[in-house]
């Protein structure tokens, strides 16, 4: 047989195999991937319990939810008629194949300046305020407020994945850096809130090697979008903010 003939059908068969690799790689990353199940947008209404340096008091919280097209914002806020604000939290961004992608976080907490957190994606940059050398970003951090609500919405895509012992694991970027935050799912419990009793799946943040690390505790209803019906943040001092659901307000 001719050389070049033998030699065209080995290229041609090279590239037969390229093509259907490269298929069969598109169509298995294509079921591999996880359409995430948004709640719809609303506003939640908590009332809130806080010890703040050894003063318990009482007050209201809210966290605004909306999604519009390829959009969102969250604005999250706690409040005691003692002290005005005791923190408030904004993440907004865009809505990308992996969910929730940030480009602005800020916070406010009670006596303290507003920090705000940029997230470059056209450049891959994290700008922290006041740092003059960015951070690489790679894509997928979630912000301090935004991974409650991917966590959220991972859950309502695959409950069978939220099963009690399993593990999630997200990067966290806040105010000066960003590390590792690992989630894990606990029993189910049944607890009561200013919407009655629900049935809510409880999932805890796993200790940091962060000695400053905060903690927190959620649980999501099922029964109620997979809504936060319950919000406790806690703090290695002993303070604690905890919120419990009293209305929804959909949009």
């Amino acid at each position: 047989m001719n050389s070049s003939l033998v030699f065209f059908k080995q290229i041609k068969l090279v590239i037969l195999f390229a093509l259907t690799f490269s298929f069969c790689f598109a169509t298995q990353a294509a079921e591999n991937k996880i359409k995430l199940n948004y709640p719809p947008t609303a506003k939640l209404f908590y009332f809130i319990r806080a010890d703040i340096k050894g003063l318990n008091i009482e007050g209201a919280g809210l966290i605004d939810w909306d999604k519009a097209g390829d959009k969102y914002h969250i604005n999250s806020e706690t409040r005691t008629a003692l002290t005005g604000v005791l923190v408030a939290e904004k993440s907004e961004g865009l809505i990308d194949n992996t969910g929730l992608a940030p480009e602005i976080f800020s916070i406010k907490r009670f006596r303290k300046e507003l920090i705000t957190t940029r997230l470059d994606r056209k450049n891959h940059q994290i700008n922290y305020q006041g740092n003059a050398n960015p951070q690489s970003l790679l894509g997928t951090e979630q912000d301090r407020l935004s991974v409650l609500w991917q966590l959220l919405c991972l859950a309502r895509s695959t409950p069978n994945k939220f099963s009690a012992g399993s593990k999630h694991k997200f990067t966290v970027i806040g105010t000066q850096d960003s590390e590792p935050w690992i989630f894990e799912v606990k029993n189910p419990q049944r607890i009561q809130t200013g919407l009655g009793e629900v049935d809510a799946l409880q999932i805890t943040r796993l200790p940091s090697e962060n000695p400053d690390a905060q903690g927190m505790e959620i649980w999501l209803a099922p029964s109620l979008d997979w809504y936060p019906v319950q919000i406790r943040l806690s703090e290695k001092n002993g303070d604690y903010i905890e919120q419990s659901l009293e209305k929804i307000e959909k949009k």
